[in-house]
């Protein structure tokens, strides 16, 4: 599976006044585009033709609430073990921009980004771009002059308007629909599910693992015609002792390694990952060993991320409802009888009482975190909002490092600390730990 010859990192032009740096071009995005988020397809689009861009390889496109990192990463390291030179584009990132883009497992250098980032310059002329499209297009640029053979790319929000939409999917997947970022999606699992639903295709494979999907998706998957693929239906899993097995349709995966990440949902999201490649597989073929080995050892940063203690520290980008109540779930498994201490922080577009409600019954001292930026919660006004939850707060703490550090003082070797609440609480935890030199991965 060898791939075809890497077209140089050139972009059209490269005029003298852009940035020369991966962190300049960043804080360009950033700073040039009045709104972080602007949905829509039409500027996009018209940039992406100008590229030139059409992901000739197998596509496979993953939406959801929750759940679709993981599986991206499933898929990403299926394909890698099976030889293939996968592109995967996902969003966030924790630590770095280069976390977003990678190929073949592996990130990319500054100065390909650099190229990428002039190319989509050079072609969108007058058309404003955000920070996110602009990443977007510059990361299938990147796929397309090193020619990957499959490529991985997660929704950034929502879907039908979401820039990764621009691109043709050969196999579009939904892990979950939920209640989040409802300014902009709608304020009902319904609204919500129709917006994720704009990435399925007509007569082309939309794998749905959620277990309880909105009539309107899978409404618009029929009527649209894509081949509808749901986790109950098509997909069954049957659970078993140190393993699990799969059945799409007539078609048997047996003897299936448990995920890395811990959680029941997370089979739902290993099977959405089997059920793409199951839908591609005349086109990507794998092995069961790559199958087994990629899911085996697939594991994101920041989902239920464990640095070993004393005290044992959780990491967990869980911020919205339904994400903290997994979380709270594979706590009570993990820490019966265990005094769990959670340092938390929020943006304030989130559902804070959403997120601290289902994890009330188990954490016995909470430790509230201001977050940086014109959407972080400050330590303050997230204790109040606490308050209101019933939940009391000793003394909130400006970021992130003081908030961990309270909680490390008040542990006692044997106690837990969860951090959680937003990828920005995560990353910050992360940096700490690893000054200190704690063996946290990045």
């Amino acid at each position: 599976m060898n791939s075809p010859a890497s077209r140089a990192l050139q972009p059209a032009r490269s005029p003298s006044t852009l940035p020369d740096s991966l962190p300049d071009w960043l804080a360009l995005l950033e700073a040039r585009h009045p709104k972080a988020i602007d949905l829509g397809l039409d500027r996009v689009d018209a940039v992406r033709r100008r590229l030139g861009l059409a992901l000739s390889c197998p596509v496979i496109t993953v939406g959801g609430t929750n759940g679709k990192g993981s599986t991206c990463a499933y898929l990403e390291a299926v394909l890698v073990d099976a030889g293939y030179k996968v592109g995967c584009y996902t969003s966030p990132h924790l630590l770095h921009y280069r976390e977003r883009v990678r190929v073949g497992g592996e990130e990319l250098s500054d100065a390909q980004h650099v190229a990428a980032f002039a190319a989509v310059e050079a072609a969108r002329g007058d058309t404003p771009l955000t920070y996110f499209e602009h990443g977007t297009l510059a990361a299938a640029w990147l796929f397309d002059r090193l020619g990957v053979e499959a490529a991985v790319l997660e929704v950034g929000l929502g879907g039908r308007l979401d820039a990764v939409n621009v691109f043709e999917p050969d196999c579009a997947v939904i892990t979950s629909v939920d209640l989040d970022h409802q300014a902009y999606l709608g304020n009902t699992r319904e609204a919500i599910g129709r917006e994720k639903a704009g990435i399925f295709r007509a007569g082309r494979p939309a794998v749905v693992t959620d277990p309880d999907p909105p009539e309107s998706l899978l409404g618009y998957a029929r009527a649209l015609g894509a081949g509808l693929l749901r986790l109950g239906s098509e997909i069954r899993l049957e659970a078993g002792k140190g393993g699990w097995a799969c059945r799409i349709g007539t078609r048997y995966y047996p003897a299936l390694p448990s995920p890395a990440l811990p959680g029941e949902f997370q089979l739902a999201n290993a099977a959405a990952a089997v059920a793409a490649l199951d839908a591609l597989r005349e086109r990507l073929p794998v092995t069961m060993q790559a199958l087994s080995t990629g899911l085996a050892r697939a594991r994101p940063p920041g989902r239920f991320q464990v640095v070993p203690g004393p005290p044992m520290i959780i990491l967990d980008v869980a911020h919205n409802p339904q994400a903290a109540g997994a979380l709270a779930t594979n706590l009570a498994r993990l820490a019966a009888g265990k005094r769990i201490l959670a340092v938390l922080g929020m943006l304030c577009d989130k559902d804070v009482a959403g997120v601290v409600r289902p994890m009330q019954a188990i954490v016995n001292s909470w430790f509230v975190a201001g977050l940086p930026g014109p959407r972080g919660l400050s330590g303050e006004m997230l204790g109040r909002l606490l308050a209101v939850e019933g939940i009391e707060v000793a003394l909130p703490h400006a970021d992130v490092p003081h908030a961990l550090k309270a909680a490390c003082a008040s542990a006692g070797p044997a106690d837990i600390i969860v951090v959680f609440g937003s990828f920005y609480t995560v990353a910050a935890a992360v940096n700490i730990l690893q000054h200190r030199g704690m063996g946290v991965a990045g």
